[in-house]
């Protein structure tokens, strides 16, 4: 397989949910990361209403659940995530304030200024940075926040090989300001940008793929296309460590005007 030209999207849905179910996040954070971001947003009651979109199997939900006043609903595309989700809920005595269901960022089920919060780690990138920011702000009251993490770059010039692998994979990955520009031509005024640390990529979610990866190549043992997954995650956390000072996630915070 030629790790190079695959994309994510181009593996089993189900294979790729199974893989990332038994893991807390889904993609590169972590509780401290949630929590300072969280430091940038005031005015939360509990009346409230926040939605985590691409919430995955809620790992940050739950550090905003026990963190924050007011409703949340977590949403997802993968219903064995939102199982799980709302399995934590339940456990942590949550259930009464946090709800995960089923669907699309694409077609929210939230009214024309409903939320106060939207909150998105590692996963607007399914619809584009752009586009998740223009289409959000809808629902959004005004004075509303967004704190979305997005995979950004850190120079204007990088190698071949790493540029060449996020455009395939990710065309619309962009540098810091442009960002930041884009939270203000979609009507938000930016409250803060910061980098997420190193330890968010490898302790909090490649080191942690290392037993699953071991499990699912015992269980697929000669099934082509779940090696083929396993290739790619290693191919990508090689990537990350050749080549971590030009890119990251960037967790951006704004406010509606």
């Amino acid at each position: 397989m030629n790790n190079e030209n695959q994309s994510i999207y181009e593996f089993d849905f189900n294979l790729v949910c199974e893989y990332f179910s038994s893991m807390e996040r889904q993609g590169p954070g972590s509780p401290e990361v949630t929590m300072k971001a969280l430091g940038f947003i005031d005015n939360l009651t509990e009346a409230s209403r926040i939605a985590d979109i691409g919430c995955g199997t809620g790992g940050q939900t739950m550090v905003l659940a026990q963190h924050v006043p007011g409703q949340i609903t977590g949403i997802d595309l993968f219903p064995s995530f939102i199982d799980f989700l709302n399995a934590n809920t339940c456990r942590l005595n949550l259930h009464g304030r946090v709800c995960g269901i089923v669907g699309s960022m694409e077609n929210l089920p939230f009214e024309a200024e409903e939320l106060d919060l939207i909150w998105s780690e590692g996963a607007i990138y399914n619809i584009g940075f752009n586009r998740g920011l223009k289409e959000w702000n809808h629902f959004l009251k005004k004075g509303g926040y967004v704190a979305i993490t997005e995979a950004s770059w850190f120079t204007n010039e990088r190698p071949d090989e790493i540029n060449d692998f996020w455009l395939n994979v990710y065309p619309e990955i962009d540098t810091i300001s442009n960002n930041m520009a884009k939270m203000e031509k979609n009507g938000y005024i930016p409250v803060a940008s910061f980098i997420l640390p190193e330890s968010c990529w490898i302790d909090h979610f490649y080191d942690l793929q290392v037993a699953v990866q071991e499990e699912f190549l015992i269980k697929y043992k000669g099934n082509p296309t779940a090696e083929g997954l396993v290739a790619y995650q290693r191919y990508e956390a090689q990537l990350y460590f050749k080549y971590k000072a030009y890119y990251g996630y960037v967790f951006y915070i704004g406010k509606k005007m």
